[in-house]
């Protein structure tokens, strides 16, 4: 039982304690165009779950563990709570795990969702850019996460979040999780203070100078806030090609 505890524990994102914010601040409406907010329904009621980003205008790259059935994507919001006028929200017509996604050591663990028709392009919804497969993501570089993720006082955001994390060595991840894998995985954090992604923030981006190098997947949920660890999009370049050519 203590080893399935801390195996759960493993998966959460990382905590927040007493009054402080996980997040950094709001992000200014629609500075995000390529963000997507992924939710499911059950018994009727639909709960969003994750985050993802828009790669191509039929394609949702996220994260695997964030599979659910009947899922849908909105694209163009920056308030969730309000019908706003440039949202899209399109159903999931077919969900494309990677074939290695391992629950257990969370490798892998990255999904691209066909969307049912594509999405129109506008100012508040665009494509983001992926890495080339030359692209090294050096300790130190800062990047930043966005999100409608839990934050630390519990409650769900309406409103897109962002914060800036910095590409930490990959040695830091190893030392805190089992399975952690420098080849296909990033280990990313924010050193000195506690800002991290949150809870309902995977499978979102980790945009690198407007690229989408990684995508949120897992970390501790601890008050120190340790590094938390990210799929690495470059590693899964030749994967992601070969699912929307022939899709």
């Amino acid at each position: 039982m203590l080893l399935l505890l801390l195996f759960m524990a493993s998966l959460l994102p990382c905590g927040a304690d007493g009054g402080e914010i996980s997040w950094g601040r709001e992000a200014t409406p629609h500075s995000r165009p390529y963000m997507a907010s992924i939710s499911h329904s059950h018994d009727g009621e639909v709960k969003r779950n994750c985050g993802g980003f828009l790669v191509r205008e039929d394609f949702v790259l996220t994260a695997a563990h964030c599979r659910e059935r009947n899922m849908s994507v909105t694209l163009g919001a920056h308030n969730l709570n309000k019908n706003e006028k440039n949202q899209q929200v399109i159903p999931v017509f077919q969900a494309f795990l990677h074939k290695s996604y391992s629950l257990l050591k969370r490798d892998n663990d990255i999904m691209l969702l066909k969307l049912r028709y594509k999405a129109r392009l506008t100012s508040a919804v665009k494509l983001i850019s992926l890495p080339s497969r030359e692209d090294w993501e050096k300790p130190g570089q800062v990047c930043s996460v966005a999100g409608w993720g839990r934050t630390s006082n519990g409650r769900y955001p309406s409103k897109l979040r962002e914060v800036e994390l910095q590409v930490q060595a990959g040695e830091k991840c190893q030392r805190l999780f089992r399975y952690f894998n420098a080849s296909t995985q990033l280990c990313v954090g924010s050193p000195g203070d506690r800002k991290c992604a949150g809870a309902g923030d995977s499978g979102g981006p980790l945009v690198c100078g407007n690229v989408a190098k990684g995508i949120v997947s897992y970390g501790l949920e601890e008050p120190e806030r340790p590094p938390e660890v990210f799929t690495k999009v470059s590693s899964y370049l030749d994967w992601i090609d070969r699912i929307m050519n022939v899709s």
